[in-house]
């Protein structure tokens, strides 16, 4: 079951979860080897890959958080992972594609990970786009003519997914899951009146935080490649990588796109995935499957109001309506 390990600011986003199983051990870790780089990736699968004969790729959030984090007492192990599926209820017959991040491992054991400068210098939405993009066709290499090549990307992986799909012309389906069709700077904008409308400051206040805001956006633009200076958790050169509106790659792609979106987001304001709907109609788009969940939160979660209920995990549901929806495009 999840433990959601929320300090969460906007767009950083993490799942941790117990395994009951070290399913860490049942993936297979594969190698691109580039003239000035490598990139790694892993596959779980009940089949050889070989013998599989669709791809589902799952591109993570922001951050840089190993896939697993084993701690190691005594005779006891036990196993936390940033995968939010349940991998046992995965379809057998896809091979399940995770990819990590520059310079941060698969596992740690016994040990805090902490991002080195590797990880902050390659930070970038066009070097996650280029990663996957070349995961994609070594796939290909090893799964001849797969039915389905299928990626969702959540939350920062949104973004990813979003431009990966006007570059890589293997994919069929795109899951773009708890994203901003904006750009990631106009939600923070989005925010601040969202807590004018819901009464939690005034309009003094909200014009003192949208000046603050909208002062650190331009000293961001003024150093965009800047790896020292940090703000809400991510280097001035991630947030100008990431400052792309979505929407404008999406409107780019002709295969099925299905995207999600909860009500009760603490880290998207909906107001800013809605315009992805309205500029697919207005540009008479209809590769679009738009889904609204009540209620559900950024990791599709209801969180309860009342403290002795306890969090309903949602995350497969909607997988699985992902999928069956796969199956009729």
């Amino acid at each position: 079951m999840k433990k959601l390990l929320f300090g969460v600011l906007l767009f950083i986003f993490q799942w941790s979860f117990s395994q009951n199983l070290p399913s860490y051990e049942n993936f297979k870790h594969y190698s691109i080897l580039k003239k000035n780089d490598t990139i790694n990736y892993y596959v779980y699968s009940s089949e050889k890959i070989s013998n599989t004969t669709g791809i589902l790729l799952f591109i993570h959030g922001s951050g840089a958080f190993p896939m697993f984090n084993i701690t190691k007492e005594n005779k006891s192990v036990s196993v936390v992972s940033t995968i939010p599926f349940d991998l046992e209820k995965l379809p057998q017959d896809y091979a399940f594609i995770v990819v990590s991040k520059k310079c941060v491992p698969f596992t740690t054991v016994n040990q805090e990970y902490r991002p080195s400068k590797c990880f902050y210098e390659n930070e970038s939405l066009d070097y996650r786009v280029w990663q996957y993009d070349n995961v994609i066709n070594d796939l290909n290499k090893k799964i001849k003519t797969p039915k389905n090549t299928v990626a969702i990307g959540h939350s920062e992986g949104s973004d990813v997914v979003a431009k990966l799909g006007t570059v890589n012309k293997n994919l069929t389906h795109i899951g773009f899951w708890s994203g901003s069709g904006n750009s990631q700077y106009n939600d923070f904008a989005l925010m601040i009146r969202k807590e004018v409308s819901e009464g939690k400051i005034d309009e003094n206040l909200a014009t003192k935080k949208l000046d603050s805001l909208y002062e650190k956006l331009s000293d961001i633009e003024a150093h965009p490649n800047d790896i020292h200076k940090f703000w809400q958790g991510n280097t001035y050169k991630r947030w100008h990588q990431f400052s792309e509106p979505a929407v404008e790659n999406l409107l780019k792609i002709n295969v099925p796109i299905f995207v999600a979106i909860g009500t009760k987001d603490q880290a998207v304001p909906i107001e800013s995935s809605l315009v992805i709907q309205s500029e697919f109609i207005r540009k008479h788009k209809n590769n679009l499957t738009f889904r609204i969940y009540p209620d559900y939160d950024h990791g599709f979660e209801i969180v309860p109001k009342d403290p002795n209920e306890e969090t309903q995990d949602k995350w497969m549901d909607v997988f699985k309506e992902f999928m069956n929806w796969v199956e009729k495009k």
